[in-house]
C-alpha cells in the first residue's frame, strides 16, 4: 500500500483546472513509486465569501483526474480558510518487487524525465498579468497531465531510481537522489525540456521566490558551471505537477526514450548522466561529457 497526501493554492484562476491539476499533482506520488492509485479524499479548505458554487468545480475538476486515473473518491472533508486550499490524499497499490525507489542509481546511468519544466516561473508571469495565451495553455497542459502513462512505461525495464519533480525543482529532487545513492548526477540544462516562454520570463526576474530558497539550501551539494542564469533558474524552479525523472542503464534508455514519445503527451528527454561520487551531488553545466 502507498499513501499520500498532497494540497495546495490556486495556481490557476479557473477552479475546475485548478482542481484537475491539484489532482494530479497529489496522483503523481504514486506513480513516482510505480503504483496505480485505488481511491482518493478531498482535502479542501474555503473561504465563505466565495460561493459553494467555485467549490463545486474544484471538486469536479479533481473527481475528473481520479476518474481519469482508474480511482475513485472515497469522501474527504472541507473546513473554512481564507485562501482556498485543495488536494488529495490518495492510496494505491504496488507489487512490492516493482516499487521505484527514490535511490540506487548507478553510475553510468542516465537521466530521463518525462515533462518539460517551468511551471513555477510562469505561474509567476500569470500571476503579475504577463503570461501569454499560448504558454499558459501548454502549462495547464502539463500540470494537469497525469503521470501514469510515463510509469507505464518505466515499469517494464529495471529502473533503478526515481521520483517526481515538485516543490524543490529538478536540481532539489535530483540532489535528494543523488546524495541518497552516494553518487554525482550531471544535469545538461540545455537538454531540459522547457514550455513555452519560459526562459524570457525568468530573465524579466518573473522567477518564485521558491527557486532561490530551493539555490540556497542545495548550494553546499551543487556545482553551477559557466551556464546562462536562466538554466540556473529553470533547474531549481518549484514545479507543481511536473514529470518523472529516473536513472537507467544506457542501454535500455533509447527503447524507453522511443516508447515515451510513442505513449506521452508531453515533451521528455534524456537531461544528465550519473557517475562516481564527486566533491558534489550536483553539478550543472551545459554538456554530459
Amino acid at each position: 500500500m502507498i499513501q499520500t497526501v498532497d494540497f495546495f493554492t490556486p495556481v490557476v484562476d479557473d477552479p475546475y483546472i485548478f482542481g484537475q491539476i491539484a489532482a494530479a499533482n497529489a496522483l503523481s506520488d504514486v506513480y513516482a513509486m510505480g503504483g496505480e492509485p485505488a481511491f482518493a479524499l478531498n482535502i479542501i479548505g474555503f473561504p465563505n465569501c466565495l460561493s459553494p458554487d467555485v467549490m463545486a468545480e474544484i471538486l469536479k475538476g479533481g473527481a475528473s483526474k481520479v476518474i481519469e486515473a482508474g480511482a475513485s473518491v472515497a469522501g474527504g472533508h472541507s473546513v473554512e480558510d481564507d485562501e482556498p486550499k485543495y488536494g488529495l490524499c490518495v492510496t494505491g497499490f504496488v507489487e512490492p518487487e516493482k516499487i521505484l525507489k527514490n535511490y540506487g542509481a548507478n553510475p553510468g546511468d542516465l537521466l530521463i524525465l518525462t515533462k518539460p519544466a517551468g511551471t513555477g516561473i510562469i505561474n509567476t508571469a500569470f500571476k503579475a498579468g504577463l503570461c501569454s495565451e499560448e504558454t499558459e495553455k501548454d502549462a495547464i497542459h502539463v500540470m494537469a497531465y497525469l503521470n501514469r502513462n510515463a510509469k507505464r512505461v518505466i515499469e517494464n525495464y529495471p529502473v533503478n531510481c526515481c521520483t517526481d519533480i515538485t516543490g524543490f525543482g529538478i536540481a532539489g529532487h535530483s540532489a535528494e537522489m543523488a546524495v541518497a545513492s552516494n553518487v554525482t548526477f550531471v544535469i545538461d540544462v540545455t537538454k531540459i525540456p522547457i514550455i513555452g516562454d519560459v526562459f524570457e520570463y525568468a530573465q524579466m526576474g518573473l522567477v518564485p521566490a521558491g527557486a532561490y530558497r530551493n539555490r540556497k539550501y542545495f548550494a553546499d551539494k551543487s556545482q553551477i558551471e559557466e551556464i546562462q542564469e536562466y538554466y540556473v533558474d529553470l533547474a531549481y524552479d518549484p514545479q507543481t505537477s511536473g514529470g518523472l525523472l529516473f536513472s537507467v542503464k544506457e542501454k535500455y534508455a533509447d527503447e524507453i526514450m522511443k516508447e515515451l514519445k510513442e505513449n506521452l503527451e508531453t515533451e521528455c528527454a534524456i537531461i544528465g548522466r550519473v557517475k562516481k561520487k564527486q566533491d558534489k551531488y550536483i553539478i550543472l553545466k551545459n554538456s554530459l561529457k
